[in-house]
């Protein structure tokens, strides 16, 4: 017949091994649940070395990192000075440019709607039927107030056909949404990087400077030095 001590030992084992199995097994649906989904709708045109960033000329070296929110009305100041430049630079490959739409603005929308990822999936949307620096352009200069319901998706369907997207396919990809969870990436980059204010504009690897007043955001030759300065002219 077995002592008691031993039956305490055996009894205890099986209790400690019953509280290591729960504590596998929560982690484990925990792990799960804070896992970022790796399934999600893409656009085409994405590098998920940058992030799953919006990408063109994906095979030069020196690199443009533009991280932006739509609602962002410093980006709009950004977009409207340097827009120009940075389309040149696009053109005549002289860079790697990758935009990387953020929303932080939207999630504090009072109406339950994030306007800043409806304008940041149009955007992708766009860029699918290649038409992305025409609709970035024309989303910017119709921003409106913060979280004010301008940034629907009739709205972002309207400028499309400004920016020559009429096709039911990009209307289809606006009004589902099919991007919306692609913009988590953006965001989960921009954490990982260091990324906490927009615009924020690295050239291969290295921060515009914000030193006021005229800083590298919104002075045309800034900019245009400061790229010089990162070997692109």
């Amino acid at each position: 017949m077995a002592n008691g001590k031993s039956g305490d030992k055996g009894l205890r084992a099986i209790v400690i091994g019953m509280i290591v199995f729960v504590i596998t097994i929560t982690g484990v649906f925990i792990y799960f649940d804070k896992k970022p989904a790796t399934n999600v709708a893409s656009p085409g045109s994405i590098s998920k070395a940058d992030g799953s960033g919006l990408v063109f000329n994906p095979e030069l070296t020196n690199q443009i990192d533009i991280w932006e929110d739509f609602q962002c009305p410093a980006c709009r100041s950004f977009e409207a000075v340097n827009n120009e430049y940075i389309k040149k630079v696009i053109a005549e490959k002289k860079a790697k440019v990758v935009f990387h739409p953020l929303t932080f603005i939207g999630e504090r929308s009072s109406n339950g709607v994030n306007e800043s990822i409806i304008a940041a999936n149009a955007s992708a949307c766009a860029m699918d039927e290649g038409k992305f620096l025409e609709m970035h352009e024309l989303i910017y200069q119709n921003q409106g107030a913060e979280n004010s319901g301008r940034y629907s998706k009739e709205f972002m369907i309207m400028l499309g056909i400004k920016a020559g997207l009429s096709s039911a396919k990009f209307q289809d990809c606006v009004s589902n949404g099919n991007y919306d969870d692609w913009t988590q990436a953006s965001a989960s980059f921009a954490a990982v990087k260091n990324v906490n204010s927009t615009p924020t504009v690295t050239v291969n690897g290295k921060e515009l400077s914000r030193e006021t007043p005229d800083n590298d955001y919104n002075n045309p030759a800034k900019f245009k030095a400061a790229l010089a300065a990162g070997g692109i002219k």
